[in-house]
């Protein structure tokens, strides 16, 4: 007789005894007595048989046979009680049938054909899993590897020798997809041995085994401006697209007469990029603020739009325009650098003197120039951009360093007081009503709406669109003026075109400005084409 028996010798089922003459609730109330059975069995000369007979077969490996081992009682019911006990030493036996009773089990004809229960262990199933980082990027699947072949060995069939770089703009917008300004750098990265031609073979080896085919447009960019083993951009990685966007834009065909506003242009269009993109103000653009910036869209604009003026973000001649002839009439002696003096007629003596010497105490933004006391062109730039749209992020973090005198993070009331009391000078010397400071804090605290009024945070500034009319109150008497009056014409501006930034909005009505008195100039002068040497602002 076959019997499974899973269990543990020191805790036994009294049922699994099978003694009639005995209650099962007598045996579970006093264990010992089952022991004392147990002990009786495993003494009789059968059952010493039937345990030597197991552990044999065992260490074999064979099955266990356990029929046969019936032992003769007063009682007949018991005559299967030496096969429900297996000596202790023993492994444990085949797992029961799937149609066995867990406490009566069924004759079995013949011994078991199962074998050693350490054979029926099942192996652990290892799952493969797919390679999921690559550290040069994804491999192209093989339909889009062959889609992207066959349209390369068009574009270089004829020419077995390569192609030249006038003829790779076709394959930077057609094949790579990549606005064609920016055919040149593409060319020089795959020619890195400057032959002066790319072959079939080398644009196959960049673009498809470097995996290039497979990354987005922004890493694409990203990879092409960047120096092979550098892990950011720098201004210098941006002048050959701009210079081909120069040489090549039909918006900028009129600049090709005079390089020199060329050079310029190219110059404030980085700077541009640097501030806006280059959120760690360090000079070196990372993978990941590209990535979350406009830029990409914005070149893609500039390669499909032919009026360079209509891309406003970055690109915009106008807006070139009037940073450039801005910083001119401030620079008297025309040396390309301003001082405080200087800077201090802005918009018509708007800014304060307080906010001027924060601006060159260089606590901001440190200065490029190294003339001590002076502000170059880039520094210029920056400072605009700052002045003429408070309501950037990089304009915020630009005015708030100036008010935060101590540096501590937060603006206090003494700190914002300090600026705020030159601001009531000027207004009692222009006549007009002075607005107390306690009035004006108020007015604030209800603007700002900081989660502690006692202090203003550079997170409370960014959560208020009202900003930068505070930073007005503080150092821009003309600006609080206007903010005061509330023109209702700047309003209705405002809602109807609400995708302009106020930078946007500066730039068009200084650009107007400066046309109108370009064009007096010029018929003054008797003549349109005439040009003033000592006046160089572009045209």
């Amino acid at each position: 007789m076959d019997l499974d028996f899973n269990g543990d010798v020191a805790s036994l089922d009294a049922d699994l005894l099978q003694l009639p003459e005995v209650s099962p609730l007598a045996i579970k109330a006093n264990p010992f007595v089952a022991e004392k059975l147990f002990d009786q069995w495993l003494s009789l000369p059968e059952t010493k048989l039937m345990v030597k007979s197991l552990i044999n077969s065992a260490e074999a490996g064979g099955p266990l046979n356990i029929s046969g081992a019936s032992f003769s009682t007063n009682t007949g019911a018991s005559s299967s009680i030496p096969s429900m006990f297996p000596a202790v030493s023993t492994p444990p036996l085949s797992p029961r049938s799937s149609s066995g009773s867990p406490r009566v089990m069924k004759q079995r004809a013949g011994p078991s054909t199962l074998g050693s229960p350490l054979k029926l262990v099942n192996e652990p199933v290892k799952e493969h899993i797919p390679q999921f980082y690559f550290l040069d990027g994804h491999p192209a699947p093989n339909e889009l590897r062959e889609r992207c072949l066959f349209i390369i060995n068009q574009f270089f069939y004829g020419h077995t020798d390569g192609l030249q770089i006038n003829d790779f703009k076709q394959v930077t917008r057609e094949i790579c997809k990549l606005p064609s300004f920016f055919s040149s750098a593409l060319f020089r990265k795959i020619d890195s041995g400057g032959t002066g031609v790319v072959t079939r073979d080398s644009f196959v080896h960049y673009w498809i085994n470097g995996n290039m085919l497979t990354k987005d447009v922004t890493v694409q960019i990203y990879t092409i401006l960047k120096q092979p083993e550098a892990r950011f951009l720098v201004q210098e990685d941006f002048k050959p697209v701009l210079r081909e966007l120069l040489a090549s834009h039909p918006g900028l065909e009129f600049l090709q007469s005079t390089p020199e506003f060329q050079e310029r242009y190219a110059e404030t269009v980085i700077y541009r990029i640097f501030y806006y993109v280059n959120r760690a103000g360090n000079g070196r653009l990372t993978l990941r603020e590209l990535k979350h910036s406009n830029l990409i869209t914005a070149m893609q604009h500039a390669d499909e739009e032919e009026d360079i003026n209509k891309v406003l973000r970055y690109f915009s001649y106008e807006h070139f325009y009037v940073i450039y002839c801005k910083f001119w009439e401030l620079d008297t002696d025309h040396d390309f650098l301003i001082d405080k003096e200087n800077l201090i007629r802005y918009g018509n003596h708007a800014l304060t003197y307080r906010i001027v010497d924060r601006i060159f105490s260089q606590v901001p933004r440190k200065f490029t120039c190294k003339v001590e006391g002076k502000m170059g062109y880039e520094d210029f730039v920056y400072f605009i951009l700052s002045e003429e749209d408070k309501s950037s992020e990089p304009s915020l973090e630009y005015w708030f360093k100036c008010i935060d005198l101590d540096g501590n993070g937060v603006i206090t009331r003494n700190e914002m007081q300090f600026f705020y009391e030159e601001q009531l000078h000027r207004m009692e010397c222009m006549a007009q009503e002075p607005v107390l400071f306690e009035d004006i804090l108020c007015q604030i605290v209800d603007m700002i709406s900081p989660e502690d009024e006692s202090y203003i945070t550079l997170r409370d500034l960014k959560g208020s669109k009202l900003s930068g009319s505070v930073f007005n109150i503080l150092f821009n008497l003309n600006k609080f003026m206007a903010f005061e009056t509330r023109d209702p014409f700047l309003i209705r501006q405002e809602r109807e075109n609400p995708h302009l930034t106020e930078w946007d909005r500066f730039a068009h009505r200084e650009y107007i400005r400066l046309s109108m008195e370009e064009d007096a100039e010029d018929a003054s002068n008797g003549s349109a084409d005439v040009w003033d040497e000592s006046l160089e602002a572009p045209f």
